[in-house]
Order: structure tokens, then C-alpha cells, then sequence
């Protein structure tokens, strides 16, 4: 059978509580902004010890609502180049202009050095994001870096479900961190986001920019330029059952990552993105840097063909300041992040991934290694 890229997991429960959800949904007829909504927002800001939660239609819309909160309208916001188009989108569609930064080697973050080096006259928010599950140690550093200048520091925190630095959970070291529940996440609800704060007034104005900029839900005054940015009762349902499984998910992730860095860590020349201590990341993308000058797309088609093994979509292939859309924002090369961008590949981790499959794994990708080190 071989082992795929990305594996989605309800098992027969899973399935049996959303069909009973569904059912009464359709009943009620209540099939937005409903009590299912409450529900998953309730249970989302829980499992991250957050006071407070907004549920919205994708983690797109997640970050596009706590920057328009912020005010970033005509101002600069800093992102790493280490991230995917809807950073940088999101800054354009609250009105920003998107500042690209290097990241850290260690983490495929933002440090403080290359917050420096981005930072403007006119900065308005930073864009911190958790590639892969990963919050980096500096966190609280370029937090009191942004507080001192009166800037706003946001957590893209679409990959980090579950991950915590510190005993702290991501979406707790900015004014407000934004999740995404696309299928391929450790906890789905087929699409959907989160907007998590320990703000009242961020968590008041994204209730009303998720709904049209309606002042409230019984009244067509609109007091924002708000959007159709709400998350439907049947999505709420399938995200409320998901997160019920999110330790046990995260758990299977992480063993699954422990066989790779034992395995990983006897083979020179493949070098693993390691978890700094004081982190403990949801594995959402296991990430190994290839050699220098390695022939990616011919790695990748060799794991497969030789030994049905598919890699998972790299974070990413291609740094933000790079991607063809962003061209009149593109700035000044960013070594760092277009070494780490042109020679990582991502393995297979499922939240129910067997031990034959991390072997199978460890297998294709250390034999197509050496053949092509040769």
C-alpha cells in the first residue's frame, strides 16, 4: 500500500458523533453561529489555556480579522519568508504592506536580530509563525522587542495546534494567535480557523468583523468593514468531535517523530530540524534539510517509485518574498530562508502513523540518500 503524504484520521466514532451532530443541526435548523460554534470555541480555548475564543470560516480569515483589529491599514507588517502566500495575503487584505524577514536557521523562525534588520518607522504588527508546530524559544524576546516599540505581535499559528514552549500554548505569546482547521491539520473541521486572545476587546471586535461588521447578530447596523468570515454549525460539530482527540494525536505524532531523529541521526548528511528544549511541538511537519545541491524533485520521485513512500508538501519550496504575487514587495535577498526553502523535504507523520510506516520511511529516504551521495 505504501505510505501517503497526508492521512486524515475520524475513526468509526469520529464518524457515528458528527452523523448524530449532523442530524441534530439539520433538525434545529440553527446552521450558523449556533451552539456548536460556542461549543468548539469553548473547548479550543481550553485546551490552550486561553481566555477567549473566535471561531471564523479559515485561519486565513483568522489572521486577517486580528490584524484589522490591530489597524494595520496603510502601515508596515513584518513576516517571515518562511511561511505560506496566506501570511503575506492576509497583510494585504487588512490594508498592510508586508515587510519580509529572514528567519533562524534553528527554527525557521523570526529571531530578533531579523525582526531588527525588518522593522521600519512604520511598523504596525509582527507576524510570528510556528512553522510545523515549532514555537521558538525567542518567542517572549520578540514579544518585549515589539512591546518596546508599541508594535503589535501576532502568532500565525495555523501548524500548532497543541504546541507549547515553556508549559505555555501557542497562541499565548502575542495579542492574539490564529489557528486553521484545512483537512490536512492535526485537528480539522474540513475548513475553518480560530482566533484565540486574552483580549476582550480583540475577542468583541472579531465577533464583529466575522459577521458582515454587524454591531450584533440580531441587527443589519454594520459598524466594520467586516466579511462572511463565519464558521458553519456542521464545521463546528466535526471540529468540536476532532479536538477531542487532540493529546492522543499529538502523542502519535511525536513518537512517530522520536523513531525518525533516532534513526535520522546516523545518517551524515541529512540534517533534522531539532526541538529546542523547552518545546514540545505538535510534529504537525517533520522537517529534514537535504544536502546542498540535492536534485529535490528526483529525491522525492525516487522515495516514491522505489518504495511507494510520498513526501508531504515542503514549508515551503518557495520563500514568501520569492512567490511571483508578492514581486513589488520583494525586498533584499534572505539567504537563510532560501538556503532552508531550496533544500527541505517533509516526511510522512499521521496521527495514527504505525511503526512499519516510520520503517518504511526510514528506509526510502536513508537508501535514496546514499545513492545520491554518491
Amino acid at each position: 500500500m505504501g505510505v501517503p503524504a497526508a492521512r486524515i484520521v475520524f475513526d468509526e466514532a469520529d464518524r457515528a458523533a458528527a452523523a448524530e451532530a449532523v442530524e441534530e443541526i439539520l433538525a434545529t435548523g440553527a446552521l450558523t453561529l449556533g451552539p456548536w460554534t460556542e461549543r468548539f470555541e469553548e473547548a479550543f480555548a481550553a485546551e490552550h489555556g486561553a481566555a477567549h475564543a473566535v471561531a471564523v470560516s479559515s485561519g486565513t480569515a483568522a489572521l486577517e480579522v486580528l490584524l484589522r483589529t490591530v489597524g494595520v491599514r496603510g502601515r508596515d507588517v513584518v513576516v517571515p519568508a518562511v511561511t505560506f502566500y496566506a501570511t503575506g495575503a492576509a497583510v494585504l487584505h487588512a490594508g498592510g504592506n508586508p515587510v519580509m524577514a529572514d528567519v533562524d536557521p534553528a527554527t525557521l523562525a523570526l529571531s530578533p536580530a531579523t525582526l531588527e534588520a525588518a522593522l521600519t518607522p512604520d511598523t504596525a504588527a509582527v507576524v510570528l509563525v510556528h512553522i510545523g508546530g515549532l514555537i521558538t524559544p525567542e518567542a517572549d524576546a520578540l514579544r518585549v522587542l515589539c512591546d518596546a516599540r508599541g508594535i503589535a505581535l501576532v502568532e500565525d499559528a495555523a501548524h500548532a495546534h497543541g504546541s507549547s514552549y515553556d508549559g505555555r500554548a501557542a497562541g499565548s505569546f502575542g495579542l492574539g494567535g490564529a489557528f486553521s482547521f484545512y483537512p490536512t491539520k492535526v485537528v480539522t473541521s474540513g475548513e475553518g480557523g480560530m482566533i484565540l486572545t486574552g483580549s476582550a476587546e480583540v475577542r468583541d471586535e472579531a465577533r464583529i468583523y466575522r459577521d458582515q461588521g454587524k454591531g450584533s447578530f440580531t441587527t443589519n447596523h454594520h459598524v466594520r468593514q467586516g466579511y462572511a468570515w463565519r464558521l458553519g454549525e456542521l464545521n463546528a460539530a466535526v471540529g468540536t468531535i476532532h479536538l477531542r482527540r487532540l493529546k492522543e494525536f499529538v502523542e502519535a505524532r511525536r513518537e512517530a517523530a522520536r523513531r525518525y531523529d533516532a534513526a535520522l541521526a546516523a545518517v551524515p548528511g541529512l540534517d533534522v530540524l531539532p526541538e529546542p528544549p523547552g518545546c514540545r511541538s505538535n510534529i504537525y511537519k517533520y522537517i529534514v534539510l537535504l544536502p546542498p545541491g540535492t536534485d529535490r524533485a528526483r529525491f522525492k520521485r525516487e522515495v516514491h517509485d522505489g518504495f511507494g513512500v510520498r513526501l508531504a508538501g515542503e514549508v515551503y519550496d518557495l520563500p514568501l518574498h520569492r512567490q511571483p504575487v508578492f514581486g513589488p514587495y520583494q525586498g533584499p535577498p534572505l539567504p537563510v530562508s532560501e538556503d532552508v526553502c531550496a533544500r527541505q523535504i517533509c516526511l510522512p507523520v499521521h496521527s495514527d502513523m504505525t511503526e512499519d510506516e516510520t520503517t518504511r520511511v526510514i528506509e526510502a529516504v536513508t537508501a535514496v540518500h546514499r545513492r545520491l551521495a554518491r
